[in-house]
């Protein structure tokens, strides 16, 4: 069951420690309300929440308590808010976070009350916050932060307020939610200092899990293309590494995980294909048809159509139990991944994976569409082998990655042309109005010069992945 929508909005703020007093009247503006409100954290046993970026707290003030999650979101953070009392989440949040927590418990981890004064300049809230960290009626810790909320300017407004902030005898912060002055959190134990090769194995393991259980709320959350993105890199670099390193694991366990993986992918897939289908022609049409924008919406209707049916779909898988039961897998891989054989290193398994490239890679400029494509797979499969094998291989394995990369971009251009050739076609085949179907036309020479332009700078590109990975992996 699908759960109501939480109210959100995306904050942009820049957290500052202070040493000496500092006069915010000095900045100008006019001042806020002041405040006083407590504020109760709750997260896991083990600090989920707090380990993935994400914070959950209850705020009461003026005997009304609502309830906020904090989400990072890009170079942001996503605010959602509900109200509700002591009794636990309301549902809109909870729902949000139901991939990260699943069968965890929520309980208080921090208690603090707050007295909040603060000034509004030029578009943006700067407050000082004096907290008290509570246990119990005791105060047991206390501090003073400035925060510099950017809420209706721009942001070199932000900029500005910062530099005098800095003027005034503030000090940057590094942006340390305040929970964590409160709760200690210990370092997790290094997994990729386990013995080879299954210590690296699972330290990459864990942390594409992680990259999966980060951005998992935000996209349930809202309809975030860079969230999706991340989400879809997170398990393309798992199915690869799991391919790559299937000698030395369970064969059935192996298979059965990549084939959940696969049905994951395809729902990330066919949302994140349409994102960047939609932009790049968003941003084409922009340069040809400026002023006319209502022509636009027009052409690329039937793809908003598809991306909201896609968005749908994966927010339904995400609901699923498969898709809970897939979260749980992939965290008992990083803890101890089900083995045959542990006498094989991963440098000789990266190193096949690019011996496979290279041998894919003959004949790159006489190749077709399809023959492309799979060329291209083929560079991703080396890439994150080669991420695997960075702790051991160093600067040279860094290197390798780096021009895989821009390998992968190109042939990433080229076939991002490939797809939206015929999707041109069939837009101004179906274009409401003859200037739509003329614009069409123009963005089909636009993608047509795209894919010329990227087949042109493959040769250069694959001489560096080439020359890279031989350094790479001379003597595995």
């Amino acid at each position: 069951m699908a759960a109501t929508e939480a109210r959100s909005e995306v904050e942009r703020e820049l957290k500052f420690e202070l040493r000496d007093p500092v006069e915010l009247e000095r900045l100008g503006g006019r001042p806020l309300e002041p405040r006083v409100f407590s504020s109760v954290y709750y997260d896991t046993d083990g600090l989920r929440l707090i380990r993935h970026g994400q914070t959950l707290r209850r705020r009461l003030e003026n005997g009304v308590n609502v309830w906020q999650l904090k989400l990072p979101c890009g170079d942001a953070r996503l605010e959602l808010e509900e109200p509700g009392g002591p009794g636990g989440p309301p549902e809109p949040l909870a729902a949000l976070l139901s991939g990260v927590l699943r069968r965890c418990e929520l309980g208080p981890v921090a208690n603090m009350a707050t007295r909040r004064s603060g000034r509004r300049v030029d578009g943006v809230e700067v407050t000082l916050d004096e907290v008290a960290v509570l246990d119990g009626r005791a105060v047991v810790r206390r501090f003073v932060e400035i925060e510099a909320e950017l809420v209706d300017g721009t942001a070199e407004a932000l900029d500005e307020i910062a530099r005098k902030l800095r003027e005034l005898g503030a000090r940057r912060g590094n942006g340390t939610p305040k929970v964590l002055r409160a709760v200690e959190i210990s370092e997790p134990p290094d997994i990729a200092a386990a013995p080879a090769p299954l210590g690296p194995l699972r330290a990459y393991l864990s942390a594409q899990c992680d990259e999966l259980l980060q951005f998992d709320p935000v996209v349930r959350a809202r309809d975030d293309a860079d969230a999706v993105h991340d989400m879809r890199v997170a398990v393309r670099r798992l199915r690869s590494v799991l391919r790559t390193s299937k000698p030395m694991l369970a064969e059935q366990w192996v298979d059965s995980l990549r084939e959940e993986l696969d049905w994951l992918a395809d729902l990330l897939g066919a949302v994140r294909d349409l994102d960047v289908l939609r932009k790049n022609l968003h941003r084409d049409a922009s340069g040809i048809d400026a002023g006319r924008a209502a022509c636009t919406d027009e052409l690329l209707r039937p793809l908003d159509d598809e991306h909201r049916r896609a968005r749908e779909a994966l927010l339904e898988g995400m609901r699923e139990q498969r898709y809970y039961r897939l979260l749980d897998a992939l965290e008992a891989a990083a803890e101890a991944p089900p083995t045959r054989r542990s006498d094989l290193a991963l440098e000789r398994l990266a190193a096949k994976e690019f011996e496979k490239l290279r041998k894919r890679g003959r004949g790159l400029t006489r190749m077709d569409d399809q023959q492309l494509h799979k060329t291209r797979i083929r560079g991703k499969r080396a890439r994150y082998a080669a991420e695997l094998v960075k702790p051991s291989r160093g600067k040279q394995a860094k290197r390798l990655i780096s021009a895989a990369k821009e390998f992968q971009d190109v042939l990433g251009d080229y076939q991002d042309a490939v797809v939206a050739l015929p999707r041109l076609r069939e837009l101004a085949r179906l274009a409401p109005a003859a200037d739509c179907a003329v614009l069409a036309g123009r963005l089909i020479e636009r993608q047509e010069q795209r894919k010329r332009r990227a087949h042109s700078e493959l040769p250069d590109a694959w001489r560096r992945v080439k020359r890279r990975g031989r350094r790479a992996y001379d003597g595995s």
